[in-house]
């Protein structure tokens, strides 16, 4: 008799391994349709999973295969989380200006993932360098009056965000020229094209991630991509107040996520 009924015992127990095994629950999500054409999706608190091998710059793939690059990466990710940061002001800043850096990088035919460079220039400490680099995109004053910048005793137009954004602009895609490659640029953008072209030739390597470069340039990229991470995907990486940065994505986009 217990033979009986332990094989059809046995085969319900299989049946419900296999189901819990097999199946997987979406997080549940809320649409709704405002009056002004504007999809909201509303994503649940909890911490979203999340693949590193997501991330990118400029369309430029991080060769995760590298355990080097991996771990750098999430590393210098892990210290761009509200936790090392304790801070909302880059959301709000974003929010304040993008609006204006997005337009004038696409005139440029220049990848939008460089409006990130600002918030890692100047975003995380305003002010004059100690080398003499100022404004949003931390120019040289050399550098700046050669791409069409007044820096002046009365006039420093490194503070102008329209006009230092098109001087930048004009300077990313002179590099572009050069480097061919968008995080070689960026690179080359925070070291120098002079010595970005004599490590390449020394190096015998055209690849950011396979270079030997100085810590700053070397983690710089990283920082680019934690910044867009942590910007694009906050809720993931611990930003619980993004109300600034939420009112900038439902203005400028028709796909609005907020928690």
């Amino acid at each position: 008799m217990i033979k009986k009924h332990l094989v059809p015992c046995t085969v319900i127990l299989a049946l419900l391994v296999m189901a819990n095994v097999f199946t997987y629950t979406l997080p549940k999500l809320k649409i709704s349709l405002k009056k002004d054409g504007l999809t909201t999706i509303i994503l649940p608190t909890e911490e979203l999973a999340f693949n590193i091998a997501q991330l990118e710059f400029a369309d430029e793939n991080l060769p995760l295969y590298d355990k080097k690059v991996n771990s750098k990466m999430k590393k210098i990710l892990a210290s761009f989380s509200y936790k090392n940061l304790q801070t909302n002001r880059l959301h709000r800043k974003a929010a304040s200006w993008f609006p204006v850096i997005e337009p004038i990088l696409a005139s440029y035919g220049i990848p939008n993932d460089f409006k990130y460079m600002p918030l890692v220039e100047s975003g995380l400490q305003s002010g004059t360098s100690i080398k003499g680099a100022a404004g949003y995109w931390q120019f040289m004053p050399a550098t700046a009056r050669r791409f069409g910048l007044k820096v002046n005793g009365v006039v420093d137009e490194r503070n102008n965000l329209k006009k230092s954004t098109i001087a930048a602009c004009k300077y990313i895609k002179k590099l572009h020229s050069v480097f061919k490659s968008w995080t070689l640029v960026a690179a080359a953008y925070n070291v120098g094209d002079v010595h970005m072209k004599k490590q390449i030739n020394k190096q015998k390597q055209a690849n950011y991630f396979k270079m030997k470069l100085n810590r700053e340039t070397g983690g710089y990229v990283y920082k680019l991509i934690s910044m867009k991470e942590i910007l694009e995907n906050p809720a993931r990486n611990g930003y619980k107040n993004q109300s600034a940065f939420i009112a900038y994505q439902e203005t400028n986009s028709k796909l609005a996520i907020v928690e």
